[in-house]
């Protein structure tokens, strides 16, 4: 049998031997059988050999044409080449990449090449999303890829789009991924490390990325992304051998200059060997065959591209999360608007970091000042700064942001400047509030979260190296207390999990105190006066001065405030415009006369004697109401008009109906045109002129409404034993409370609340309009909302009649909103400590008669 293995050069050489075989020997029948199956083994493999030539010679004439970009023919639905077709001025006016012979034969090349695929349906929404935020940011330069038909949007004119000529955007797109990487190589491949592909619907952290990419060795080939097999449905259904993978397209491929560079030629070929229609494993299986090199095995990577399988739920809800965080990129974001949303958010981490960065600065800063007094001769010489206010005050910022973490850095000159510690459990423990055992609330909760995570990240900073990692499971107790001047300290008792899967695997559960505190890093102030931004200030100095004093700080404010109003002409002017535009007032009235009587003495005080621009609709219902009622109504408008001469100021609107807020807000909507300014008001409020710069200020039109938060004043015979309140602008938790889910009182443009659909005029009686309105306002895509306490605008007190024919829910409004408005729980208790009577032993009696009842 040695002699077969020199048979297959040359066909006539076999059948020589064959002919040899049968001529010199006797052949049996079980010979003849057996050197049957021995010619078929090798006739066979020589057909193999052939093949294998072929295809040999066949990958080298691909090489070949490939390098110079010769494709001409089209094979299996192969296009041309759009490589000759777009000139290299062209290629520089798309990507911003200018032309240089020299970079091409430098080593210096630039970090990374961003590719998009896209779609022509997808350039104006998610590709225009993307070039306009983490697009502008990466550390190299970014082009999208889409069909040859496509032009850029309207509303992008800048986009660099590149349209690959013989592509549609059908899916799979397999043709435009091919494509989008040879078109790479041959524009861009001598001036990149590193080449990504991306769809339009995946987020990219550039800080991120490049601090990634920059660790890793980028002239070896590289094949880098989440790792996939397929899923349940797909597994064994792909062609991929058992140590075979590919990467997944969806969270972002990147590959380093020597895999494309290996790909790249081969690129047609390729593409004439698909085994399935998924783009992202054809992929893998190119660079597997001809770079030699599959996607990263790790399960780290599952975390750095991060993919949530939520769908087009996916992002919408909360980001701050672990694998948000971790995570270079984020997919998928199919909706174009939520990717602005992460890339707010991500920006808001970049300023955490950067205010970070600012505290480290001070405190070297600190650090060197102790020096220099301890040194006088290596002095620091002051001649050298910058001749600006900021530098002067430089050190003495680091005096007193840059003091290093300690919970007694702080020291207290009397017991009344001691900051007491909250107890923080299941709920918060407090004897500085009103109510000692309360639920946590939302920006403490918010606060916890954010600092375990970042705690959290420090402490498995280094995990991978030393084989281990530890997991927070929950706070089982701890406490806080907030510094105004440094910012809040916590001590919290957390329960851990170490967790070793390196050498001897463990799992143990872990019990540490920690001590944390979070450092403020000064005041600064941005004002905006109609989307022109003024040059506003830093306030540190002012706040340092007496910065242990609040009233103090609030004094600064408010002096700073009006500084930036004045910092140059053109924002004076701008100023002036907007405290001159015309604010039309609406207010329903149903009899009240004590109460309209006091209101109208208000808008005497506030807009007619300050020469005010308002314009003032009372909407006046006549049913129910008698006619004396109605004329001293008219004699206290007609008495003002009298005196002020303001006729066209004050306009009546007589209604022959019953009593409807959502009604009379229509009426004296429609009085006015569609970009006036409308203020929607209660006769139950006093106000002063900065309410209405507030209102002028903070309702934009197109862009935003106000609903401010009034502040509503306690029953005045608990708190001051008398019927009226004898300092209505007295904020204190003794006084009133802020009525934060009172939503009646707000301002907007009437075009505007026209765009929403405006008031529901078929709600009658108490409540329930104003906060209907307030929900479309909500779901409303292009109008935000905008809440903010008034110190300026108070609610007088009035006994809350509820009438007993409204429905159940509005009926418990009612009843609450009563409730809330007789006093604080401090003088209500003093109340039922003060009665004789036990009202305990009354109240138990009337809870177990209850009890015997529902039995």
């Amino acid at each position: 049998m040695a002699y077969f293995t020199y048979v297959y050069p040359r066909r006539q050489t076999f059948i020589q031997k064959i002919n040899s075989v049968r001529k010199h020997h006797h052949v049996t029948p079980i010979n003849r059988r057996l050197l049957q199956i021995i010619c078929g083994f090798f006739a066979g493999l020589f057909i193999a050999y052939v093949i294998l030539k072929h295809r040999r010679s066949f990958n080298s004439t691909c090489r070949r044409t490939s390098s110079i970009g010769q494709f001409k023919e089209n094979v299996n639905g192969f296009g041309d080449s759009n490589s000759e077709d777009i000139a290299e001025n062209d290629v520089e006016d798309i990507t911003h990449v200018k032309k240089d012979s020299e970079q091409r034969k430098s080593i210096n090349r630039s970090l990374l090449f961003v590719g998009v695929m896209t779609a022509q349906k997808y350039l104006e929404t998610r590709a225009a999303a993307v070039y306009d935020t983490w697009g502008k940011e990466i550390p190299g330069k970014i082009a999208f890829f889409s069909s040859g038909v496509s032009v850029k949007p309207i509303n992008a004119p800048h986009l660099p789009l590149v349209p690959l000529k013989g592509v549609d955007d059908s899916y799979p797109p397999q043709k435009k991924s091919f494509l989008m990487l040879q078109y790479m190589w041959e524009h861009f491949g001598n001036k990149y490390e590193w080449f990504l592909r991306a769809d339009d619907d995946v987020y990219i952290r550039a800080d991120k990325i490049e601090t990634f990419l920059r660790s890793i060795n980028s002239s070896k080939p590289h094949f880098i992304g989440q790792a996939g097999r397929g899923n349940q449905e797909e597994f064994g259904l792909l062609s991929l051998e058992y140590d075979e993978n590919f990467c997944m397209g969806g969270p972002g491929i990147i590959l380093s200059r020597e895999t494309l560079k290996k790909i790249a030629p081969h690129v047609k070929n390729c593409l004439q060997n698909l085994y399935t229609t998924h783009e992202d494993v054809e992929l893998g299986r190119c660079v597997q065959r001809f770079a030699r090199i599959p996607c990263t095995w790790s399960y780290e990577m599952q975390s750095i591209f991060y993919h949530n399988f939520s769908g087009s739920f996916a992002f919408t809800g909360n980001l701050k999360t672990k694998e948000v965080h971790r995570a270079i990129t984020l997919h998928p974001i199919k909706q174009h608007k939520h990717m602005y949303r992460v890339h707010h958010y991500m920006q808001g981490l970049k300023i955490h970091d950067l205010q970070q960065r600012k505290i480290s600065l001070y405190r070297d800063l600190r650090l060197m000042e102790e020096l220099r007094r301890l040194h006088p001769e290596f002095s620091i010489n002051k001649d050298v700064l910058p001749a600006d206010n900021y530098y002067s005050n430089l050190f003495r910022e680091a005096n007193l942001f840059g003091m290093q973490p300690d919970l007694n850095k702080y020291h207290p000159r009397n017991e009344d400047d001691v900051f007491t510690w909250d107890l923080i459990s299941r709920s918060i423990y407090s004897n500085m509030n009103l109510n000692p055992r309360r639920k946590i609330e939302a920006y403490l909760r918010e606060g916890l979260d954010d600092v375990i995570r970042e705690v959290m990240d420090n402490i498995n900073l280094f995990s991978r190296e030393r084989g281990r990692v530890i997991e927070f499971q929950q706070i089982l107790y701890g406490y806080y207390r907030l510094n105004p001047l440094y910012g809040p300290d916590y001590i919290l008792d957390v329960l851990l999990t170490f967790k070793k899967y390196r050498g001897k695997k463990m799992t143990v559960p872990v019990r540490r105190h920690a001590y944390l505190q979070q450092q403020f890093t000064g005041l600064e102030v941005r004002e905006i006066f109609e989307s022109t931004e003024v040059n506003a200030k830093n306030l540190t100095e002012e706040i340092i001065t007496n910065s242990r004093k609040t009233y103090s700080t609030e004094i600064q404010l408010k002096n700073v405030y009006f500084d930036i109003a004045k910092s140059s002409s053109d924002n004076e002017v701008v100023k002036n415009e907007i405290s001159r535009k015309l604010i039309n007032m609406v207010l329903p009235l149903s009899g009240k006369l004590e109460a309209f009587s006091r209101f109208m003495k208000t808008y005497e005080e506030v807009c007619l004697k300050q020469n005010e621009n308002v314009l003032l609709f009372i909407i006046l219902f006549l049913k129910n109401n008698s006619d004396m009622v109605y004329d001293k109504t008219l004699k206290i408008i007609n008495n003002l008009r009298s005196r002020y001469l303001v006729k066209r100021s004050i306009k009546i609107i007589s209604l022959e109906e019953k009593f409807a807020r959502a009604k009379a807000l229509d009426y004296g909507m429609k009085q006015v045109n569609a970009n006036d300014l409308l203020f929607f008001i209660d006769v139950d409020m006093v106000w002063t002129t900065d309410t209405l710069q507030r209102i002028r200020l903070n309702t934009v039109l197109g862009k935003m409404v106000y609903f401010p938060i009034v502040f509503s004043e306690f029953d005045p015979t608990i708190v001051y034993r008398s019927h009226i309140s004898p300092n209505h602008f007295l904020i204190n938790e003794e006084n009133g409370y802020w009525r934060i889910f009172g939503f009646g009182i707000m301002s907007t443009y009437k075009a505007d609340i026209n765009k929403i659909g405006g008031f529901d005029t078929s709600i009658t009686g108490w409540g329930k309009e104003d906060v209907d309105l307030f929900e479309k306002f909500v779901l409303s895509k292009n109008l935000s909302i905008l809440r903010s306490a008034d110190p300026s605008l108070i609610h007088i007190f009035h006994i809350v009649d509820c009438d007993s024919s409204l429905d159940l829910n509005r009926l418990n409004m009612c009843h609450n909103t009563r409730t809330e408005t007789y006093g604080s729980v401090y003088q209500l208790a003093n109340l039922i400590y003060s009665i004789k009577t036990n009202i305990f032993q009354f109240a138990r009696s009337k809870i177990h008669q209850a009890d015997l009842i529902n039995r």
